[in-house]
């Protein structure tokens, strides 16, 4: 998600809301969130409301289903007295799809709020056969999921997708995707949205759609590195990307194409013709397939990024050498990263993440790179792992959902 500038979310005082107005039943519900208000008394000295003001706009978020109320909470009267009641965001009133496409598989699952998973798939499913085929064969996961999970259609509130292809975020379209053949602005949302209501007979869902990368680098960011304020994550699959997250929220430039370091020009890959059509991309020669196709010529079987990984995993000592070697060329390259970001951690995912990649990575980072620059880095692998980009897909969601201008819509369009 992008940064959310409002009441009790930057640490400035959160007395008014947005444009210097009184904070709505949203702002409320994001300082319930962030955990920095979670009494009425509390949320009456954060935003100067009233009472009877607080009282009225938490009464709605209540009717809605999205607050609870529980007891435990400190004494709020310096006078002493009872015990406050807690608020607490109800993470159980919905629930989340998320699904996470790469080239030749896919992994979809329901997710509680909270990014708790109730129901989880994994199967084949090719991007090369087009978004119409695969949107479709999601839509019908979906509904196997949901009856898994034993939940009803008509509680999800939204689905987020995690694909392998720069992203315009405002449109949810790919861009001129390399690896994507025939998604190019392809309208995602709808399709989607279409292929849920022909599956299950409900009513359309909000859709969000993002790059694999940055939806794994939100999501482990947040579960693993919530105190570092800039987090780079490079996924090294059958391609190459990165994410990143700065004080919290993704960075994806202007128009979604952050992170594309797989199209950065080496000089090791000067005859390597890329997916993209250029020569000489960092992917065509240090990728999961590149590896692969590596592997291929010599006689051993592989075909994508997730062969290499189950050579790796048996120890075959060429398959080892190859990722060492296309380790080494991407830290080249994240020493120009690191320099420029000055991330306090480096997190390496995807089929090649194991010890040789890995070990690749630091020989040419901590070379190249100024000592500065590395000082205080850590160089660490995933935590959630294959997981991450439904994690991250499941909390965008959320995170659009539940922002305070998006919670006062659809309070109003729920009649409260």
């Amino acid at each position: 998600m992008e940064k959310r500038k409002g009441v009790g979310m930057t640490g400035r005082p959160a007395r008014t809301g947005r444009g210097g107005g009184q904070a709505s039943a949203g702002d409320l519900l994001a300082l319930v969130r962030s955990g920095r208000a979670t009494t009425r008394g509390a949320l009456q000295r954060a935003t100067g409301l009233s009472r009877a003001t607080v009282g009225q706009r938490l009464d709605r978020l209540f009717r809605a289903g999205w607050l609870r109320e529980g007891a435990g909470g400190p004494v709020d009267s310096p006078l002493g007295g009872r015990p406050s009641l807690i608020l607490e965001f109800d993470d159980e009133h919905a629930v989340v799809l998320a699904a996470d496409l790469d080239t030749r598989h896919a992994r979809a699952a329901v997710l509680t709020l909270a990014g708790e998973v109730l129901a989880e798939h994994t199967g084949p499913l090719v991007v090369e056969d087009g978004p119409d085929a695969v949107l479709g064969e999601l839509g019908r996961w979906f509904a196997e999921l949901l009856e898994k999970a034993g939940r009803r259609a008509q509680e999800v509130c939204g689905a987020g997708l995690a694909v392998p292809g720069p992203v315009d975020i405002g449109t949810g379209r790919v861009v001129q995707p390399p690896i994507m053949p025939g998604w190019d602005g392809y309208d995602i949302r709808g399709r989607l949205t279409r292929a849920f209501a022909e599956h299950t007979g409900a009513g359309s869902v909000p859709v969000l759609v993002d790059n694999d990368a940055n939806l794994m680098a939100y999501a482990e960011q947040r579960a693993g590195h919530p105190d570092c304020s800039a987090f780079v994550l490079v996924k090294v699959s059958t391609g190459i990307g990165a994410g990143v997250v700065v004080d919290g929220g993704i960075y994806r430039g202007v128009d979604g194409g952050a992170g594309d370091i797989g199209h950065i020009r080496v000089p090791q890959g000067a005859q390597a013709l890329c997916r993209c059509g250029s020569y000489g991309c960092l992917a065509a020669v240090a990728s999961g397939g590149a590896v692969a196709r590596r592997l291929a010529a010599a006689g051993v079987r592989a075909a994508s990024g997730s062969d290499v990984r189950d050579l790796l995993a048996a120890g075959h000592p060429e398959a080892v050498a190859l990722a060492r070697e296309a380790g080494r060329l991407v830290g080249d390259v994240l020493a120009t990263v690191v320099t420029l970001l000055n991330p306090g951690v480096l997190m390496i995912a995807g089929d090649l993440a194991g010890t040789p990649f890995v070990t690749g990575v630091r020989e040419l980072l901590y070379q190249r790179a100024l000592p500065r620059s590395t000082a205080r880095l850590d160089v660490v692998t995933s935590r959630l792992g294959e997981r991450a980009g439904l994690v991250g897909a499941g909390a965008l969601v959320v995170e659009h959902l539940y922002a305070p201008e998006r919670v006062e819509e659809r309070l109003r369009a729920l009649g409260l």
